[in-house]
């Protein structure tokens, strides 16, 4: 089971970044999936969340943080889910991690994001 995480980097307040976790190893349509942050010094927190497409389809919930400015998605067919991230702010600087839950949980090693002029 790997999930890798891609498209972090630098980027100055106002901009825009696309986070993209490529799964494999496991049916991912299955796995409701969700990105998580962890700031330096702060405790690992919920940034956005997807269901599985399933019967309850794919609903998302986000940080209040988040709300307004990131958008969650997925495709099934690359095993693939993003996160788009619009009018970054320095708060927002953080490694990034992905995760992948059903009956087991799995997460990625994370990316590096950071807002900053």
């Amino acid at each position: 089971v790997t999930l890798v995480e891609s498209g972090g980097g630098l980027v100055q307040p106002g901009g825009s970044l696309r986070l993209s976790c490529a799964a494999s190893g496991f049916t991912f349509s299955r796995y409701s999936m969700s990105w998580y942050r962890q700031a330096p010094g702060k405790e690992r927190e919920l940034v956005a969340a997807i269901g599985s497409g399933d019967s309850v389809g794919d609903s998302t919930n986000y940080a209040d943080s988040a709300k307004g400015r990131f958008t969650i998605s997925r495709d099934n067919a690359k095993n693939t889910v993003y996160l788009q991230m619009n009018s970054l702010k320095p708060e927002d600087t953080a490694v990034y991690y992905c995760r992948a839950v059903y009956f087991s949980s799995y997460w990625g090693r994370g990316t590096q994001v950071t807002v900053s002029s």
